[in-house]
C-alpha cells in the first residue's frame, strides 16, 4: 500500500511515555510536592513500584509477542499487516499502552515522583485521542468487519466501558 498505510499517530507512544517520566522528574526537582514521600514509606513505594513496573512490562512484552506471532508491525507508524487477537489482546485491545501506563505509574511511585503520576492524566488523554482513536479508525478502514467484530468483543483498555 501507499506510504500513508498507517494510522497517523500524533507521536510515537514511547516518546509520550518518556516525556511523561522526564517532565515529571524535572517538575519534582523544580516544584516538589512530597506527597508520596509522606503517604508511603520507602519500602512500600519500592514494593508497589516494582509490582507496577513488572506487571506493566510483562503486559507490554506479551502484547508485542502477540503482534510478532501474527507477523504484524509493532510500531504504530508502520502498516498493520494482520490483527492480533490472542494473548493479552483476548482481554483488551490496547495492552501495550496499558502496560506502558502501569510502568510509568510504577516509576512514579518507586521514585516518589508525584508529578509523574499527575502527568499520567494528560499523557493518557494524549495517547487516547492522538494514538488509540487514530489506530482504531485506521484498523477499521483496513480490516473492516474483522476489526469491528474484535472491537465489539474486546474492551479497549480491559474494562467494559
Amino acid at each position: 500500500m501507499a506510504e500513508t498505510d498507517n494510522p497517523g499517530v500524533i507521536a510515537p507512544p514511547p516518546l509520550i511515555a518518556g516525556a511523561t517520566v522526564l517532565l515529571g522528574l524535572i517538575l519534582d526537582w523544580v516544584l516538589p510536592a512530597y506527597i508520596l514521600i509522606i503517604v508511603l514509606p520507602l519500602e512500600a513505594r519500592i514494593v508497589v513500584g516494582v509490582l507496577l513496573i513488572g506487571g506493566g512490562a510483562w503486559l507490554a512484552i506479551m502484547a508485542e509477542r502477540a503482534f510478532k506471532a501474527v507477523d504484524t508491525n509493532v510500531p504504530p507508524w508502520k502498516p498493520s499487516l494482520n490483527l492480533a487477537a490472542s494473548g493479552p489482546y483476548h482481554y483488551m485491545r490496547n495492552p501495550m499502552y496499558v502496560g506502558t501506563a502501569l510502568t510509568i505509574a510504577g516509576i512514579g511511585v518507586a521514585l516518589a515522583s508525584d508529578w509523574t503520576l499527575v502527568l499520567l492524566v494528560p499523557a493518557g488523554l494524549l495517547l487516547h485521542y492522538g494514538v488509540v482513536l487514530r489506530e482504531e479508525r485506521y484498523l477499521e478502514a483496513k480490516f473492516g468487519d474483522d476489526y469491528r467484530r474484535f472491537k465489539a468483543a474486546v474492551p479497549r483498555y480491559g474494562w467494559p466501558v
